[in-house]
């Protein structure tokens, strides 16, 4: 994937961040620094818990129903940002995290996969939930206005950017990585891109290990 976003546009969404978020094009990971961490819990994943970015995610889902984290609230919520026509990292992200669902046996049922589009124009509705139940029938995905989506990346400390192609088309460079959140729907680690089945299997037992105590 090309890599031509501007220097101004990722100088800004570094700005003000403690740690910086590395911000990538789709074949590649983002991974932001810890920024706290809870001394008992080691994960494989970056421990972002106490960051002060990705608090919240309002947007529609692809039945037209308004959704926020607080609807998840008592599992754990894994939220990716990518687009339905990228050719490697969306769908090699999201088939993953369907098996960590089948390894957590009847826990999976306490996972929840957010997919959340950067390209609203192209991902409709029905090309959204076509595209994700494909993989994994519990899965939602996400979507808004142009608006709504940068401020949601905003939001996140996603970059994203549409690149021309020579065909005359688009595609899009983003941070690649996910973000997993606590059953208490606070933010605790950055996931990312080509991490290991069995290590993100791991943490996510972890947390909701935790959510039983």
């Amino acid at each position: 994937m090309s890599k031509l976003f501007s220097f101004s546009r990722r100088a800004m969404l570094l700005a003000g961040l403690a740690a910086a978020v590395s911000l990538t094009a789709c074949d590649k990971a983002g991974k932001p620094a810890a920024i706290g961490t809870t001394p008992a819990a080691k994960f494989n994943s970056v421990d972002i818990t106490g960051a002060k970015y990705a608090r919240k995610l309002a947007l529609t889902d692809f039945d037209g129903k308004p959704r926020q984290l607080s609807d998840f609230k008592g599992k754990v919520v894994f939220v990716f940002f990518g687009f339905t026509q990228c050719p490697d990292v969306c769908p090699t992200t999201m088939a993953e995290l369907a098996e960590v669902r089948k390894r957590l046996g009847a826990d999976g049922e306490r996972l929840q996969g957010v997919f959340v589009t950067v390209d609203p124009e192209r991902d409709t509705a029905e090309v959204l939930k076509a595209y994700l139940q494909s993989m994994d029938a519990s899965f939602v995905g996400l979507r808004g206005s142009l608006a709504e989506t940068e401020a949601v990346a905003s939001e996140f400390k996603v970059f994203y950017q549409k690149v021309p192609t020579k065909s005359g088309g688009y595609t899009m460079d983003h941070t690649a990585g996910a973000f997993v959140f606590d059953t208490d729907g606070q933010v605790r680690l950055f996931s990312r891109y080509g991490s290991k089945v069995d290590d993100l299997t791991a943490d996510i037992k972890q947390l909701l290990a935790s959510a039983k105590r």
